[in-house]
């Protein structure tokens, strides 16, 4: 992905390479695919914020908060959308903190700095073990365990299609795009492997607060299995500090949600790969009807009302875990036929800003792992007295849709499979050549700016 949008930098990137260099149907496909994804996880969240408010007190009903931040996620989408910018950066900010401040309380208590002076570090490895068993016994279900977990991962590593559909907007591209690109899988690495080893670190699988959090959606402290920890070894404050911060996180991925997916379908509008009513704005450049149509498709939260909010939770995983899937070997083979296109038109991707390593290799081997994963995120509905249609539906919908997506718009528009001599590889580089000849880069305002720029750059 990193070597195409440095080399033509465009907003909303890898949907519209999937129309330029493999077929117009085919981006129009990857497109709504990625509105679904987006879409889907504003219910998440909302569910996700709900499960966390109840750590304090279940006086207000589930119905009740979901309808707030619903209606908190309007106001601010329609009324104050002039500060999105502003307090992403901040509340982004807040999120690292976070997950840095975990990692270091991990490290202290292992080696006895807690109130029992209990150093336990790698116990929990021990016993009851580091390989859980699911479904089946003996190493059979030990694979069951580790798959489970696989699928989990699917779901949470995401950035570079994030990265990616900033490319049009950002400043001086081709050289910051491939330091951002590789920031973002340094820092994927370090907080999801450093998280889940401490999370393994923390608390034993088999613990009863947080088995009852996933067997009958309890909740409480076991919406975070650090507040499980902390429950455990007596610590007290800590845990409200910590929920308080998973909350606000939680509430402003959801409000990012509704902003990138009404964003998306707006720009499906634009193109005309939407209904054109969907274009209207309100006099601040609000997609109002975007906006209301992600708003609509968040009301899916109120099933927790009537369902276990741990099975509600996973319904909306599956959900998007199958999308997110989709659009990674979207970007794989998308990438596939970029480089062929320059193989056959003589190219050489030594001349871009970026070339990528292990290619065509790694391309291939994200394709197929990413294809077999789609397939594979809802396997527990085939296993025997494990048939629930709602989560073969929210597992599979997706795969079913977007081949239906992709043959609807090539018989509509009769669209062209492109050959690698038929794509169009120099369509708008002129435009970013030029940019990149006469760009001056601007100093930064203040101290802050600067020591931002050299750790976020």
């Amino acid at each position: 992905m990193a070597e195409m949008v440095t080399y033509l930098p465009i907003s909303s990137p890898f949907i519209r390479f999937a129309g330029r260099y493999v077929d117009e149907a085919f981006g129009v496909a990857a497109g709504y695919n990625f509105f679904v994804f987006e879409a889907a996880l504003v219910p998440f969240e909302i569910v996700a914020c709900n499960v966390i408010i109840h750590y304090w007190s279940e006086i207000v009903p589930t119905w009740a908060i979901i309808a707030i931040v619903i209606l908190l996620y309007g106001i601010i989408n329609v009324f104050a959308v002039q500060w999105y910018g502003e307090s992403e950066f901040w509340l982004a900010l807040g999120k690292v903190i976070l997950i840095i401040g975990l990692i270091f309380y991990t490290f202290v208590t292992m080696l006895g700095g807690n109130p029992q002076r209990d150093r336990f570090g790698f116990r929990y490895w021990r016993d009851p073990g580091s390989f859980a068993e699911l479904y089946k016994t003996g190493s059979l279900g030990r694979f069951l365990g580790f798959l489970q977990c696989l699928i989990q991962a699917s779901f949470t590593i995401a950035g570079p299609d994030y990265v990616s559909m900033a490319a049009g907007e950002a400043e001086n591209p081709r050289v910051v795009m491939p330091r951002a690109f590789k920031a973002v899988f340094s820092r994927l690495m370090a907080f999801f492997v450093l998280g889940s080893l401490a999370v393994g670190i923390n608390v034993p699988y088999d613990d009863e607060e947080l088995a009852a959090a996933f067997r009958s959606g309890l909740p409480g402290a076991a919406a975070s299995p650090y507040v499980v920890a902390m429950n455990r070894l007596k610590i007290r404050i800590l845990p409200d500090i910590v929920n308080a911060m998973v909350l606000t996180a939680a509430f402003s991925a959801g409000n990012s949600y509704v902003y990138c997916a009404s964003r998306s379908l707006f720009g499906l509008a634009l193109e005309g790969k939407a209904p054109r009513i969907l274009t209207k704005c309100t006099k601040s450049g609000v997609p109002i009807y975007c906006v209301a149509i992600v708003l609509l498709i968040s009301l899916l939260s109120f099933l927790q009302v009537s369902n276990n909010a741990a099975v509600v939770l996973q319904w909306f995983v599956n959900l998007v875990t199958a999308s997110q899937l989709i659009n990674f070997s979207v970007m794989a083979y998308t990438f596939l036929h970029f480089k062929k296109a320059c193989d056959v038109q003589g190219l050489s991707r030594d001349s871009l800003p970026h070339k990528g390593w292990l290619q065509p290799y790694a391309a291939w081997y994200a394709l197929i792992g990413c294809f077999i994963m789609t397939f594979v995120g809802g396997y527990t509905v085939f296993l025997p007295g494990q048939w629930d249609i709602p989560t073969f539906l929210f597992s599979y919908t997706m795969i079913g849709v977007f081949p239906l997506l992709f043959i609807f718009w090539k018989i509509l528009k009769k669209t062209k499979w492109l050959k690698p001599e038929e794509v169009d590889l120099y369509k708008d580089v002129d435009e970013i050549e030029e940019y990149q000849r006469n760009y001056v880069a601007r100093p930064p305002g203040n101290i802050f700016v600067k020591w931002s720029d050299k750790i976020f750059s």
